[in-house]
C-alpha cells in the first residue's frame, strides 16, 4: 500500500495506538514494520492470530509475556568469543524464563480444550532451557550485579572484604569519637578517594595522623587523608576487591560460555516471544476499541455494520453501516458540507487497511471486508505551495496517478469528486472520471456536493447514491449514512426554519429551473419512504424479536418439563431399586434360615413353622417381581 494513502486514512495514528499495549522493544518494532496486505491467505492468517489473541485475553486476561529483551547484540558477541556483561546475562535469563512461562502458559490453555491452534503451533518453537535460566538466576540480579550465589569462591572473598572494610571503619570512626575530632577535622564523617577510606583533616593538622594524603578541597584547607593505622587493612581491601572482580570476570566467562552453546535456541525463543508479544497487543488493541474479526474476502464484498471510526471518541462518534459490493461497486455519497461524508470515506479506508494488516475492526460480528489489491485515496486539501499548483491541479494530479495505476481489484475513494473548478465541467470532470474507474471494474465511493451527480446511481447500473442525513428541525447533520438515497438541498427548508420570510422562500423557488426542482421532489419523496419503510422495519423486526422471545420461553418451558419429569422418573426408579434390593435381603435371610434348620435336622422343624417360613417367603417373592417389572 502506498505510505501517501496510509497518512491519508491515518493508519500512521493507528500504529502509534497499537505501541502502546506492547510489552517489549521488539514487540514495538514488529508494529512499526506492520504495513496492509493484498495476499489474503496472510490476511487470514493473522486474522486468526489476532482472533486467538483476543480468546486468550478474554479467557485469562492476559498473557506472561513481559520481561523480554533484544538480545540480538549479545548472541553477536557470543558468536566471536566475547562474555557477556551482568546485564546482558540477566536479559537474556529472562527470555528464557517468559519463554519457559509462556510455552507453560499456552500448553495449560489447550490442554483445558482452548482452540489456538497457530498460538500452540507458535508455542511449540519455544525450546524451555530451565537449568540455564536458574544458573543465571543464581548469577545476576536485575540490575546486572553478580550475586554472592554466583560461586563459593565469590562469597568468601565478599565476606572477608566486607570484614575488613567493618574494621576500616571502625577504626575511623574511633578518630570521629576523639575529643579532638571537632577541632582537627573538617567534618565528622568517613569519605572515599581513589577508592580508599579517609578522613577531611584540617590543613594545620595534617601531621597528626600521619599516613597518605589522596585529595585536598578547592580551598587546600581539607586534606583527605587515610591514618596510618588503616593503611594495611586499605591495602588489604583492595586486593580483595581485585580478588573479586577477578572472581566475576571468571564467572561471566564460564555463564557466557554455556550460552554460546545455545545461541540458535535463544536467538529462536527470542522471536518467538516477539510475535507472541505483536499479537497480545494486536489483541489488547482490538479489545480497546471493541473491535471483532471480520470476516475476509476477494469478491470486493465491503459489509461494515455499525462501523466506527477508530480513532474518534467513541462516545460521540456515530456507527453507520457501509455496504458496498455485490449489486453496485460504485457508491456516490452527496450531501452537505461537514455531514460527515469524508468521515465515511476515511472510515472506509481505515478500517480496509487495518483488516488486512491483521486487526480487529470496530463494528459488529458478521461484518465482512475484501482485500483489495491497492487501496487509493484522493481526500483533503493536498495543494503542494512548492510545486505551485492550485488545489484543483493537485486533485488532478493525484487522480491521474490512481486511473494509471488502477485495476479491477482497487478500492478508490475520492472526497469532493471535480471540486475547485467551475461546477459544471466540476461535474462532467467527475462523471467522466467516475465511469472511466467503472470501465477497470474497481470498486470506487466518491463524495460531492454536486447536484449533477445525485442521479448518477440511477442511471448506471454498477452505482448507488447515498447521503449522510441532515436533521432540518436541528439545523445539524445526524452524521447518519443513508444508502440508496441521494442527498438533497435543505437551503429553502434551512431558511425558513432561521426566519427567512416565504416570500422571499418563494421567489428563490422559482428561479430554480423544473429539473432541479422535480430531482429535489424525487429525492423528498425516496426520503419519506425510506422513513416509512424503516417504521415498518422497525415494526417487522419487534414482532420478529418478540415472536423469538416467546420461542425461547416456550422452550425454556418445555426443557423444564422434561427436567422435571426425568427426575421423578429418577426419584421412581431410585425408590423402586431401595425397595428391590430390601426385598432381596429379606428373601436371602430366610433362604438362610431355612437351610440352617435343614443342617440342623428337619425332625426338629415343626410344621407350623414351616409353613410361616414359606409363606414369608411368597410374600417377599412377587413384591420383587413387582418391583422390577416396572419400566
Amino acid at each position: 500500500m502506498s505510505k501517501k494513502v496510509e497518512t491519508i486514512l491515518e493508519f500512521d495514528k493507528i500504529k502509534q495506538q497499537l505501541l502502546e499495549f506492547a510489552s517489549s522493544a521488539l514487540g514495538e518494532e514488529a508494529i512499526r514494520a506492520l504495513e496492509p496486505t493484498s495476499d489474503i491467505d496472510k490476511v487470514k492468517l493473522a486474522q486468526r492470530e489476532t482472533e486467538e489473541g483476543a480468546k486468550v485475553i478474554r479467557l485469562r486476561g492476559a498473557a506472561p509475556i513481559s520481561g523480554v529483551y533484544d538480545v540480538a547484540g549479545h548472541m553477536k558477541r557470543l558468536e566471536i568469543g566475547g562474555d557477556l556483561s551482568g546485564l546482558e546475562l540477566y536479559q537474556t535469563g529472562s527470555n528464557l524464563r517468559v519463554s519457559r512461562l509462556m510455552k507453560q502458559f499456552v500448553d495449560g490453555l489447550v490442554e483445558q480444550g482452548v482452540e489456538i491452534e497457530l498460538l500452540d503451533e507458535l508455542a511449540g518453537k519455544l525450546v524451555p532451557m530451565r537449568d540455564t535460566e536458574d544458573t543465571i538466576a543464581l548469577t545476576v540480579d536485575e540490575a546486572g550485579e553478580i550475586l554472592d550465589t554466583a560461586s563459593e569462591a565469590l562469597r568468601n572473598i565478599r565476606q572477608t572484604l566486607r570484614r575488613t572494610e567493618g574494621r576500616v571503619r571502625e577504626r575511623l570512626e574511633q578518630y570521629l569519637r576523639d575529643k579532638n575530632a571537632s577541632k582537627m577535622l573538617s567534618d565528622t564523617v568517613i569519605t572515599i578517594r581513589n577508592d580508599r577510606y579517609v578522613l577531611p583533616v584540617k590543613h594545620e593538622y595534617k601531621g597528626h595522623y600521619g599516613g597518605i594524603v589522596h585529595d585536598q578541597s578547592a580551598s587546600g584547607q581539607t586534606l583527605f587523608i587515610e591514618p596510618q593505622s588503616v593503611v594495611d587493612m586499605n591495602n588489604e581491601r583492595r586486593t580483595l576487591q581485585a580478588k573479586e572482580k577477578q572472581e566475576i570476570e571468571r564467572i561471566l566467562a564460564e555463564v557466557s560460555a554455556v550460552l554460546a552453546e545455545f545461541i540458535t535456541e535463544i536467538r529462536q525463543n527470542t522471536y518467538v516471544l516477539a510475535r507472541f508479544d505483536f499479537i497480545f497487543a494486536k489483541a489488547r488493541f482490538g479489545k480497546s476499541m471493541k473491535g471483532i474479526t471480520p470476516r475476509i474476502n476477494q469478491d470486493g464484498i465491503v459489509k461494515l455494520l455499525n462501523a466506527r471510526h477508530p480513532l474518534l471518541d467513541p462516545e460521540a462518534v456515530v456507527s453507520n453501516d457501509i455496504l458496498l459490493g455485490g449489486d453496485y461497486r460504485a457508491m456516490l455519497i452527496t450531501g452537505p458540507n461537514t455531514g460527515g461524508k469524508t468521515i465515511t470515506l476515511k472510515t472506509l479506508g481505515l478500517l480496509t487497511l487495518m483488516a488486512q494488516a491483521g486487526l480487529q475492526v470496530p463494528a459488529e460480528e458478521e461484518s465482512e471486508i475484501a482485500v483489495f489489491s491497492q487501496v487509493f485515496a484522493d481526500i483533503g486539501d493536498e495543494q503542494s505551495i512548492e510545486q505551485s499548483l492550485s488545489t484543483f491541479s493537485s486533485h488532478m494530479t493525484n487522480i491521474v496517478s490512481i486511473l494509471d495505476k488502477m485495476d479491477a481489484d482497487s478500492l478508490i475513494l475520492f472526497d469532493e469528486l471535480g471540486a475547485g473548478t467551475d461546477p459544471q465541467e466540476g461535474a462532467a470532470l467527475a462523471i467522466a472520471i467516475l465511469d472511466a474507474v467503472a470501465a477497470k471494474q474497481a470498486s470506487v465511493v466518491a463524495t460531492t456536493h454536486y447536484p449533477e451527480l445525485k442521479a448518477y446511481g440511477y442511471n448506471r447500473e454498477f452505482a448507488t447514491n447515498a447521503s449522510v442525513e441532515f436533521d432540518v428541525e436541528t439545523l445539524s447533520p445526524t452524521y447518519r449514512l443513508l444508502i440508496g438515497v441521494p442527498g438533497r438541498s435543505n437551503a429553502f427548508a434551512i431558511s425558513r426554519r432561521l426566519g427567512l420570510s416565504e416570500a422571499v422562500i418563494e421567489d428563490a423557488r422559482s428561479l430554480v429551473d423544473t429539473e432541479s426542482a422535480d430531482l429535489n421532489d424525487m429525492i423528498s419523496s425516496l426520503e419519506e419512504k425510506r422513513k416509512a419503510a424503516e417504521l415498518e422495519y422497525e415494526e417487522a423486526y419487534q414482532m420478529s424479536r418478540d415472536a423469538e422471545k416467546l420461542q425461547k420461553d416456550l422452550q425454556k418451558e418445555i426443557i423444564a418439563y422434561h427436567d422435571k419429569k426425568d427426575k421423578l422418573l429418577e426419584k421412581a426408579n431410585e425408590k423402586a431399586a431401595g425397595v428391590i434390593e430390601k426385598a432381596e435381603v429379606e428373601a436371602e435371610a430366610i433362604i438362610q434360615e431355612l437351610r440352617q434348620m435343614q443342617l440342623q435336622g428337619a425332625a426338629g422343624l415343626k410344621e407350623h413353622e414351616l409353613i410361616e417360613m414359606r409363606s414369608r417367603l411368597n410374600q417377599v417373592k412377587p413384591k420383587t417381581i413387582q418391583e422390577k417389572s416396572r419400566p
